[in-house]
């Protein structure tokens, strides 16, 4: 057992070490094994993140919803796999139809193998792209589901999902990421997701939280507690781990820019975590270990789209702003809302994300990345109202197709369960399962 552990920690370690310090440069066709090394164990860690949120949705929830929240991840990443591999990945990076949506010439992977696809990264297979942009693509719709969780049918969260990462995601990846999508083609600027994951996701929550309404028996009055920190702490730390490989990866190279990805990454996630901490301090009088979590994602999530463009001390004032802006919407979405963001996926995802956006066309310079562009801070303030654009833009698209979407859904089907399956709790009801005996 010993010598297995052993191999894999070496394994692991020549990965790491090639990514950085190529052993090889190039391989066939202009392929950099650096680069290669470098995406393949960036794509493994944003993996880890999914069941990660699972774990971190998971412990938040009442018990009696673990497993149900928990196997939704699961669930999500393996039906994401699939819808991305046959027209997913088309609709998103395909050749652009009007700067609108990619076309379906890249069904089910068609023409997308060794080669690179030169559009948007020379030295790694087209197929490497699709395998490292398939794990953005599962993670984005599992953030949803801490919206509406305990109380919609397992079924209709899948039929949901689906629909939602062809109609909404993918679309939104084409329009900022693709060459030819609209967005990008005026200016805006997203390094690793702010505005195509975060927004899209805490905005759609929102307006699932709303359609699908409040959970049974809460009152102002009731305290829901979480059934699990430690699950909590144990998905926010995986989650940070796995962030890396999500804002570092997205350099598509083992290079500088890479490095300071991780750097720019790991500052803002303690800048948030610092801040939300003291908040509570100040407002609370105790910080907690749920909230010192939270505050990490959140300074997580609004250095995103900065990443590849901002300086490391940018870094920190990224994160310190989202801890404060996202506990202030979480507080005021509790004590003077009716929505029912069961785990505050708009105040965490949505605000910070869109902070972060905006905070890119503030901070980032092209001193970091001779590719990117120069914020306002270093005179080119028309970058800011650019990022807005796509903020408001992407935005409005997301809270109003989500809508439509499970409006339509319940014209022909029952979205939540019944009030007695949702008193058992969703494990049980669901799934037949119980997460303690």
């Amino acid at each position: 057992m010993k010598n297995i552990l052993r191999f894999h920690i070496l394994l692991f370690s020549f990965f790491v070490l090639d990514a950085f310090f190529p052993f090889s440069t190039y391989a066939e066709g202009g392929l950099d094994t650096g680069d290669i090394a470098w995406v393949s164990s960036a794509s493994v860690l944003v993996m880890i993140m999914t069941p990660a949120l699972g774990f971190f949705y998971a412990g938040l929830v009442r018990k009696k919803n673990l497993i149900s929240t928990l196997v939704q991840c699961i669930a999500i990443f393996a039906l994401v796999s699939i819808i991305w591999a046959l027209w997913g990945y088309s609709l998103a990076f395909g050749p652009s139809i009007k700067g609108i949506v990619g076309d379906l010439s890249h069904f089910g992977l068609s023409g997308v193998g060794i080669e690179p696809n030169i559009a948007y990264a020379s030295t790694i297979p087209a197929l490497l792209f699709f395998f490292f942009q398939l794990k953005f693509a599962a993670i984005t719709p599992a953030l949803m589901i801490g919206a509406f969780a305990e109380r919609v049918r397992f079924k209709a969260t899948l039929l949901f999902i689906g629909l939602w990462v062809t109609l909404v995601y993918s679309p939104i990846a084409h329009w900022v990421w693709n060459p030819e999508g609209w967005l990008r083609q005026l200016g805006a600027i997203d390094f690793a997701g702010g505005t195509v994951v975060h927004i899209s996701a805490g905005i759609s929550a929102l307006a699932a939280a709303i359609v699908i309404g409040k959970r049974k028996g809460l009152t102002p009055q009731t305290e829901l507690l979480p059934n699990n920190i430690p699950f909590v702490i144990l998905g926010a730390s995986l989650l940070w781990f796995g962030w890396f490989g999500f804002n570092a990866g997205s350099t598509l190279s083992a290079s500088g820019l890479a490095g300071i990805a991780l750097v720019v990454t790991n500052l803002a996630a303690a800048s948030g975590a610092i801040s939300w901490m003291i908040f509570e301090w100040i407002t609370k009088g105790k910080p907690s270990a749920v909230g010192i979590s939270i505050g990490a994602v959140c300074g997580l999530v609004a250095i995103t789209p900065a990443s590849g463009y901002v300086t490391p001390l940018a870094s920190i004032c990224i994160g310190f702003v989202a801890g404060i802006v996202s506990s202030l919407a979480m507080n005021w979405r509790s004590t003077r809302s009716n929505v029912d963001d069961s785990l505050d996926v708009f105040a965490c995802h949505g605000v910070s994300g869109i902070w972060g956006a905006l905070a890119t066309g503030i901070f980032a310079t092209l001193s970091i990345n001779s590719a990117g562009v120069n914020g306002a801070l270093y005179g080119n303030i028309s970058q800011v109202f650019i990022q807005l654009l796509a903020v408001v833009v992407v935005s409005i698209f997301s809270f109003v197709a989500s809508y439509a979407i499970l409006k339509g859904m319940g014209l022909f089907m029952n979205i939540r369960v019944s009030d007695e399956s949702e008193q058992r709790g969703l494990d049980e009801s669901e799934h037949g399962e119980t997460a303690y005996s």
